[in-house]
């Protein structure tokens, strides 16, 4: 499959994405395969292809009350995840992760002397933008709802000290391992954040793909029960979505909570995963 294509195609699903998510009914195959002029099963062959399931199963998985299911049918204790091990079948697209963080001491610098690699690329979440340093990725963000600048300014002002260089093909084999495009490929990530919410991370690095969890949980599991609000802020500040996965934490309630780039962001995370999962 041609660059072209990749373009093509991601241009058409991220329409379709868009009018399924602005929808409060759900689509026919009809109305869908007309707004992209395509003929309906044209538009099925590309969209089952290019996310793993038809778009009525698609629209399944985005419906309110999905979330509600995950938390319980696919509800995993961490612990039970970490025994598991980060390298297991659970991940999709069979990715593996190595991350190292930062020492408390570097990071009050506020990235002072760090030199950090960025650049935009497309995914199936819309435009991401990607940053990482010599030792691996250390931001991710989703510009679908906030819009590029908004997200560029935002990760940026993580790290104010920094020194920030356009150099979009140093990352691409990570990104590509990372949206599953290179099967078995290795993304190293380099975490960069205050020790708190590095354990939060870690946390949410032992949840498998399909599954979810909930704030609690996780500060039970860092060994802080109490802390369920700071330990949704340090979620919140997430700089690595997707693959340091904060779109599997949940309320107790079985609300989606909050998600730092656009709740529909974070449904169509959790519907991609349960889509790939299934396939």
């Amino acid at each position: 499959m041609t660059q072209q294509d990749n373009g093509y195609h991601y241009n058409v699903m991220r329409r379709a994405i868009d009018l399924i998510d602005a929808s409060e009914a759900p689509l026919t195959l009809e109305a869908l395969a007309g707004e992209m002029n395509m003929s309906p099963a044209h538009f099925q062959r590309l969209f089952s292809r290019w996310v793993g399931v038809s778009p009525k199963r698609y629209q399944q998985y985005l419906s309110l009350g999905h979330a509600k299911a995950l938390l319980r049918d696919q509800f995993t204790t961490l612990e039970a995840a970490e025994a598991a091990g980060l390298s297991g079948g659970g991940r999709l697209h069979d990715l593996f992760l190595r991350w190292e963080a930062m020492s408390p001491g570097e990071y009050a610098k506020g990235g002072a002397g760090l030199t950090i690699f960025q650049g935009w690329f497309d995914s199936p979440f819309g435009r991401a933008l990607v940053m990482g340093t010599e030792k691996g990725l250390c931001g991710l963000g989703f510009a679908a709802e906030t819009g590029e600048a908004a997200c560029r300014a935002d990760l940026q002002g993580r790290w104010p000290g920094a020194r920030f260089v356009e150099a979009p093909e140093r990352l691409a084999p990570w990104v590509q391992a990372a949206f599953g495009e290179v099967s078995g490929a290795q993304t190293p990530l380099y975490l960069i954040g205050a020790p708190f919410q590095i354990k939060v991370w870690e946390a949410l690095l032992s949840i498998p793909s399909g599954q979810v969890t909930t704030y609690s949980e996780i500060a039970r599991t860092i060994g802080n029960p109490r802390a369920v609000r700071a330990v949704g802020t340090a979620v919140g500040r997430n700089p690595i979505s997707w693959l340091i996965p904060c779109h599997r934490a949940l309320r107790k309630s079985g609300g989606l909570g909050g998600y730092h780039w656009g709740l529909p962001v974070k449904r169509a995370l959790l519907a991609y995963e349960s889509a790939r999962a299934e396939a």
